[in-house]
Order: structure tokens, then sequence, then C-alpha cells
């Protein structure tokens, strides 16, 4: 059994940054591992993903040039590195991992484990 536990979210104005971290634990064969968000009313949607096996990423394109995202496979953990913040990009934040071909990486229905998020709330 995976578990994925988030960290990093808080409130910061727009511009500023945070970094989201995300510690997994328990065997897996999962070879992604992505990061998602939902604000209210909106459906959850794909902001980057990771191919752990060789580090490839992919993003949004909401999120292309000011999102990062890295792994630190000594700690089997995924960031997710935030800049440029705007208020549009408020919402819970999420942690999942999946065993998926890359073009589904950004696809939340592909991922089988979840973490229990992180709020992210960005003021103007």
């Amino acid at each position: 059994q995976v578990q994925l536990v988030e960290s990093g979210g808080g409130s910061v104005q727009a511009g500023g940054s945070l970094r989201l971290s995300c510690a997994a634990s328990g065997y897996t064969s999962s070879n992604f591992m992505g990061w998602f968000r939902q604000a209210p009313g909106k459906e959850r949607e794909g902001v980057a993903a990771i191919y752990t096996r060789d580090s490839t990423t992919y993003y949004a394109q909401s999120v292309k040039g000011r999102f990062t995202i890295s792994q630190d496979t000594a700690k089997n953990t995924v960031y997710l590195q935030m800049d440029s913040l705007k208020p549009e990009d408020t919402a819970m934040y999420y942690c999942a991992a999946g065993r998926l071909w890359g073009h589904f990486a950004l696809a939340s229905d592909r991922y089988d484990y979840w973490g229990q998020g992180t709020q992210v709330t960005v003021s103007s």
C-alpha cells in the first residue's frame, strides 16, 4: 500500500512562491508522480507530472514556465516549486502516483494513489 503525504501549502501574495513536497512510502510499481489541483466548483486538473524512471516532466499550459516538478529518489519525495503565483492558482493541491503511459501524465483518472491534499491560497 502506497501512502502519499503532502506538505508546504499556505497563503501567499500574487507573485510569490511556494514549494510543495510529497513524501511517498510503501512499495509501488508506479512510474509516474503527479500534482493535481482542484478549486471550489471546478474539476480536478493536472498541473505537473514526472516520469520517475528518467525524470521526464510534463506541465499544464497554464503553469508552464512558472512551476517546476522534481524528485529526490533517495528521499522518495516529489516537489512542486511554484513561482510567480497568481490568484487563479488558488486550489487544493494533491499529489498522486500511478503506473501509466506518458500521454496520460496529466489525466487524474489514470492515477491509483492520492495524498490528502494541501491548500494553496494566492491573494491579489
